[in-house]
């Protein structure tokens, strides 16, 4: 494996930082139907605004790396996340191993009763800036909180519309 989050520097950031959100969504669809909506990489550029995502390097699958661009007016964040595990339907862990976004990360597909399914999105980013960083993160939270929150509704919709994967 080369490039970003490979060998000891993985290793320094897949465990949990002091930046925790999470977001939960039920969708009225097989959890099948959902993981592969969530695992196509590309589609998040769907759901997830002002970002464009992409695999550059791997199939997706476990050992992948996927990048995600969030431009917003001259503001641009580029996330690197490497695929460290695949357990489809159920499970898909990332770990962020950029120079700003750092830390594991797991998208969960729970099946429900009647073909639904309850989505969590889980994150764990180690915070930039030290001392100042943990200071900030309380402010900055729920805006992560909302802004995932809203993603996955949209990703939601979509998959119930037909429109995903």
């Amino acid at each position: 494996m080369t490039g970003p989050g490979s060998g000891e520097d993985l290793r320094d950031v897949a465990h949990p930082g002091a930046g925790e959100v999470t977001a939960t969504v039920i969708v009225d669809a097989p959890a099948e139907r959902v993981f592969a909506a969530l695992t196509a990489w590309e589609r998040q550029s769907d759901w997830i605004p002002f970002t464009t995502v992409r695999v550059v390097e791997g199939d997706g699958g476990e050992g992948s790396l996927v990048e995600a661009v969030t431009t917003l007016g001259p503001a641009v964040l580029r996330d690197e996340m490497r695929v460290v595990r695949v357990d489809a339907p159920y499970e898909v862990g990332v770990v962020h191993c950029g120079k700003l976004l750092r830390g594991p990360g797991v998208l969960r597909c729970t099946p429900l009763e009647r073909n639904r399914t309850q989505v969590v999105w889980h994150e764990w980013f180690h915070l930039p800036g030290g001392p100042a960083g943990r200071v900030a993160w309380p402010v900055l939270w729920p805006g992560s909180k909302f802004g995932l929150t809203q993603a996955l509704k949209k990703f939601g919709r979509l998959v119930e519309q037909g429109r995903l994967p």
